[in-house]
């Protein structure tokens, strides 16, 4: 009975936990704007704070490694690729009325089903498990590289030829056709 009395609960949350709660809602709004907005480089720019927050949840959860990786990958390098391939493939800066397909209705709810699935999945398969956050450095550089270089090298590299493969395809077709002719500048 003293235990529990000593010990905070679930009802009282530490500072941390407050912090992760306020990114967390800050990360799913952007997350939430950055796939309803009608204007693509809006959306890109959205996608940066989603992602930002998500290296500030990583740096919460003490796991400094993943988060800076996070900036660097995804901020750095992904969001750049995609704004670079917006840029060549001349997509419209405002508005554009056949990005819409009309299928929102239809969208929201398949999204809302995926989402409700993917919370029932998590959650019941780590129902009974708690990580124990006092153990050996559980976000350490030289734990979370011996995770990352064993088990997730291969999605890594697949993602790095799909994103290539992306960019190679802005290029082909932000080029013009050889049969159209030029006008005059």
């Amino acid at each position: 009975m003293i235990l529990a009395a000593q010990s905070p609960g679930f009802l009282s949350p530490s500072g941390v936990e407050i912090a992760f709660l306020l990114v967390g809602l800050v990360t799913l709004g952007a997350a939430v704007v950055t796939v309803t907005t009608r204007q693509l480089v809006h959306a890109a720019l959205w996608l940066v704070v989603t992602l930002g927050g998500l290296a500030v949840a990583y740096l919460l959860l003490t796991a400094e490694f993943i988060a800076w990786v996070q900036v660097l990958i995804y901020v750095g390098s992904v969001v750049v690729l995609l704004l670079f391939g917006l840029m060549l493939t001349k997509a419209p800066i405002g508005r554009s009325p056949d990005a819409d397909s009309g299928n929102r209705p239809v969208a929201l709810v398949v999204a809302l089903a995926a989402a409700a699935a993917l919370v029932w999945v998590v959650v019941d398969a780590f129902r009974t498990t708690w990580i124990d956050l006092d153990g050996p450095a559980q976000g350490s550089t030289k734990v979370s590289g011996e995770i990352l270089f064993r088990y997730w090298v291969l999605p890594f590299e697949a993602l790095s030829v799909l994103l290539l493969a992306a960019l190679v395809g802005a290029i082909v077709l932000s080029r013009k056709n050889t049969g159209e002719k030029e006008g005059p500048r």
